[in-house]
This record gives structure tokens, C-alpha cells and sequence, in this order.
């Protein structure tokens, strides 16, 4: 053994932390989990805005019997109703292309953020008034099983994380102090 051999074997061998697999998929797991629960977070609170916002648009334009006639539509027309929207809202993501193509990004970015809360509304909407007459159809029924269980298992595991908790606490806590500044 020459001298280079022999200093090699007296250097302390240094046991370095090397996380399993399943060490490093339980870490990408929460930061995974703890995304979505800040997606839904956010969500959830739109969905509130929004969905005060239809309330108050359609005492203010009188649409309530537009309403009733599309909760007593037949399946046919519930479908032509529902997809009404989609295609607006299509149309108005060509427009958001268009847009990003003349090199104008901020206005399709503005186009693409006022569609999306354009389309949660009025879709969300018609779906809620014709979600009867829709769920006749075999594969919208599919559809609407299959999606509806996955967000169910997403939804029970997001609001485990302590960031939803908190995030809900400070909801409530939000909803107090504007309460008692409108009181």
C-alpha cells in the first residue's frame, strides 16, 4: 500500500443525510397539498364575491323569471342554454389570442381575467338552475360523477393543511370586522 492509498483510508468517512423516496415524496406531498389549499383558499373567497355579485345583478336587472324559465326548461333547451355561455366565452379566448399576437398582453391579460370571472358566473349559474335537466344526458351525468368525486377527495384532503385552517380563520375573522364597520 503506497502513501497516497494509506492517507485515503485514515479520512473519516462522513455519512451524509440521504432522504428515502418516500421521504421525498411525503415533503412534495405537503407542498403540493399546501398549493392547492392556497388555490382553494382563493377560490373559495371569489366564489363568495362572485357568486354575491350574480345575486345582486339579477335583483338589479329583474332577470328572476329568466331564472324560473330556465329551472323549468326541457333537457334540449337546458343544454342550448348551458352551452350558450361556453361558446361566449370561447369566442372571447380568440379574442385573448388575437390579442396576445399584436403584442397587446396587457389588455388579453385583462380580457383573459375578466372572461374567466365572466364565465364562473353566468356557467356556474346556468349550470345551478338547469342541473337537472343537464344531468339527464349519460355523459354530462359521467362527467359531472367522475369530477365531483375527484374534487370531494381533493377538497377532504385540502382542508387538513394548517395553511386552510388558517386561511379560514382568518376568513371569519375578516367577515367580522367588516360586519361591524357596516353596523
Amino acid at each position: 500500500m503506497n502513501a497516497a492509498q494509506s492517507s485515503i483510508k485514515s479520512l473519516p468517512t462522513w455519512t451524509c443525510f440521504v432522504p428515502s423516496p418516500n421521504y421525498l415524496l411525503l415533503i412534495m406531498k405537503k407542498i403540493l397539498l399546501t398549493l392547492l389549499a392556497i388555490i382553494l383558499i382563493i377560490e373559495e373567497w371569489l366564489w363568495d364575491a362572485l357568486s354575491a355579485f350574480g345575486h345582486a345583478l339579477v335583483r338589479r336587472l329583474n332577470l328572476q323569471r329568466v331564472e324560473l324559465w330556465l329551472s323549468l326548461t326541457p333537457p334540449n333547451t337546458a343544454l342550448v342554454a348551458f352551452l350558450i355561455p361556453i361558446l361566449l366565452i370561447i369566442t372571447i379566448n380568440v379574442a385573448v389570442v388575437k390579442l396576445m399576437v399584436l403584442g397587446q398582453l396587457l389588455k388579453a391579460l385583462l380580457l383573459e381575467i375578466l372572461a374567466k370571472l365572466l364565465a364562473t358566473l353566468i356557467i356556474a349559474r346556468v349550470f345551478a338552475l338547469t342541473k337537472p335537466q343537464l344531468l339527464t344526458f349519460r355523459y354530462i351525468s359521467l362527467i359531472y360523477t367522475t369530477v365531483t368525486t375527484w374534487l370531494n377527495w381533493a377538497h377532504e384532503k385540502i382542508v387538513q393543511t394548517a395553511i386552510y385552517r388558517l386561511s379560514k380563520r382568518w376568513k371569519t375573522e375578516i367577515k367580522l370586522k367588516f360586519a361591524a364597520w357596516f353596523q
